[in-house]
């Protein structure tokens, strides 16, 4: 919840970011076990003509905070890395393809 949440407010939280129409935003968390990792991914999408790359970051940013907010008291060791953008469509740049996705 906080994830989608936070995806509608990143206008309110980043500088010069423009509020955006968003259509879906969906947040998936998958377990590394052999790691005792959570990772988070999020997909974002709308109707306007630019990407909603800094919308999915801050849901993942902020799904993260959440947890590690949640956990602290459990394990004080709890440690957020690596928030990167994998895949955009849309906006100037068009489709860009950092990460192959599965």
């Amino acid at each position: 919840m906080a994830g989608i949440l936070a995806a509608k407010k990143t206008s309110e939280l980043i500088p010069l970011c423009h509020p955006l129409p968003i259509t879906q935003v969906q947040i998936d968390f998958k377990f590394l076990p052999e790691s005792y990792a959570l990772e988070i991914t999020a997909e974002v999408k709308t109707v306007a003509q630019t990407g909603v790359e800094m919308e999915a970051l801050t849901a993942v940013t902020i799904s993260a905070l959440t947890v590690y907010d949640m956990c602290k008291a459990l394990h004080k060791g709890i440690r957020i890395e690596n928030i990167r953008l994998v895949y955009k469509s849309g906006g100037k740049s068009g489709e860009v393809v950092l990460e192959e996705t599965s």
